[in-house]
């Protein structure tokens, strides 16, 4: 029962926020820093959901050593962003490497 009522207040909280948001609309300025700060939202929170997946990926403690297919994928996705920063071409090939490596290794 204590679970139902914590997931159904993280909802009733999270709608409201989302309502309150949804209808004040653009009547609420944000100051200049806060804006910039609020941009980088998304980023945190996709580093936080993916950065443990990918050193961890067992929930085991840290996997850092070459046979880990998450690390090594992700070690080229970030090279071929940085070397060409076209999006497709890294999702491309980072998957190839995770699957190639995954067969090769385990």
């Amino acid at each position: 029962m204590n679970y139902t009522l914590m997931v159904l207040g993280m909802a009733l909280i999270t709608f409201a926020i989302k309502a309150a948001i949804f209808i004040l609309g653009g009547r609420v300025v944000f100051p200049p820093l806060l804006q910039r700060a609020l941009s980088f939202v998304p980023v945190t929170v996709l580093t936080a959901i993916i950065v443990p997946m990918i050193l961890a990926p067992h929930g085991e403690g840290l996997e850092l050593h070459w046979r880990n297919p998450q690390l090594v994928a992700s070690i080229l996705a970030i090279l071929v962003c940085a070397a060409t920063g076209r999006q497709l071409l890294t999702i491309v090939l980072a998957l190839i490497v995770f699957f190639g490596w995954q067969l090769a290794v385990l």
